[in-house]
């Protein structure tokens, strides 16, 4: 556990950084970066999250964006919300998903997330990853976030492992790849 929270403490001198919040020597990369993290250390992570978006600082203002909360907001705001489990009940989880997927597409996850304008020293925050999974891939997600954010970091908080090419959430399931996005630390 010492090896987690020395790693997130990491983390708040890594995005105070100028070239960093500047997106800087990423090879005209997008800025987008993976902190990866057992899954057993999820609400250890939760916390420090927590903790460092109330942090005041003059260098950087930490913008989150919790995955599993909008994918409720969605439901919600879709009427669908509440004849989830019955709908799973009745026809099985395959065709929940099918049916969740076409209602809380990737556009229906950015249209919430976004925010105008960004400011210099802002950073993204994606949490709930592993929450929201399988109705939402986290590759697709940060394939469509590309354009819409590429003047400010991205930070995806991921329960499992990214290699550089494949994201393994949970250590278990290919979630698929993503060849843009650097390890945070």
């Amino acid at each position: 556990m010492a090896d987690i929270k020395q790693e997130l403490d990491r983390i708040k001198a890594r995005i105070a950084d100028s070239n960093f919040l500047a997106n800087k020597g990423l090879s005209n990369e997008v800025g987008i970066h993976v902190f990866t993290y057992a899954p057993q250390h999820e609400l250890i992570v939760r916390n420090y999250i927590e903790r460092l978006v109330n942090t005041l600082s003059d260098d950087f203002r930490v913008i989150e964006r919790d995955m599993y909360k909008i994918l409720l907001e969605i439901l919600e705001e879709k009427r669908v919300l509440g004849s989830v489990s019955g709908l799973e009940e009745k026809k099985g989880k395959d065709y929940l998903l099918a049916q969740l997927q076409k209602v809380a597409t990737q556009e229906a996850f950015l249209a919430k997330m976004k925010y105008e304008p960004h400011e210099r020293g802002d950073v993204l925050f994606l949490t709930g990853i592993g929450k929201v999974y399988p109705f939402m891939r986290s590759h697709k997600m940060l394939d469509s976030m590309q354009q819409v954010f590429s003047d400010i970091p991205i930070v995806m908080f991921y329960p499992g492992e990214f290699n550089g090419q494949s994201l393994i959430l949970f250590e278990k399931f290919l979630d698929g790849n993503y060849y843009r996005a650097f390890n945070l630390l």
